[in-house]
């Protein structure tokens, strides 16, 4: 028995269907991946970052973002990052819903279901973004944060962390946050926490 194959969408097609959607979708090269629920693990973290940086942000002329702010990449990916942190105005498409098209800060907190994609892929065209001057991996299973920063050339410097001493230092928008902090909740000894 053979697999039938799978649809091909283009973006306005996956933009109509994603607009009245109950759940979001990524869409990848005329393919629509639907997300799946985060992990206890994967919340905290976020959570625990996103508070951080919206506090330090707050007076400041910039917005973040946490899960549900869709973000075009390329014209064949779209895709909702765990926080996005634009500043100054942010360029928004505003056809089929909302759709950033500048974002300053990226940061995703790694799944089994998708760190290949978000390491590979989807952070070779992150990186292509003009806008785009900050890429942050951040490890669900373990202390580890990987933290890309666009340099003068248009190379990027990878700095990695792993101490609950380290501090993440975001320099584009001025922020700092310690590792202790983004992992705060989180029991590595204890499987599934």
């Amino acid at each position: 028995m053979t697999a039938l194959p799978k649809p091909i969408y283009n973006a306005d097609e996956y933009l109509a269907l994603e607009e009245p959607a109950d759940y979001r979708s990524q869409f990848y090269d005329g393919e629509i991946f639907s997300m799946a629920g985060a992990s206890r693990r994967h919340n905290v973290v976020a959570g625990n970052l996103y508070a951080n940086l919206h506090f330090q942000l707050r007076n400041r002329p910039c917005e973040i973002y946490q899960n549900d702010m869709r973000v075009k990449v390329s014209p064949n990916l779209y895709t909702y990052p765990d926080i996005v942190i634009v500043c100054g105005e942010p360029q928004i498409e505003k056809k089929h819903g909302e759709t950033l098209l500048n974002p300053l800060v990226i940061i995703e907190v790694l799944s089994p279901s998708t760190e290949k994609f978000d390491r590979g892929e989807k952070a070779r065209l992150y990186r292509l973004m003009p806008s785009l001057e900050e890429y942050v991996l951040i490890s669900q299973d373990a202390m580890h944060v990987e933290h890309f920063v666009r340099q003068k050339n248009g190379g990027w410097l990878l700095t990695e962390l792993s101490d609950a001493a380290d501090i993440l230092e975001l320099p584009t928008i001025a922020c700092q946050v310690n590792l202790s902090d983004i992992y705060a909740k989180i029991d590595f000894s204890v499987e599934n926490n």
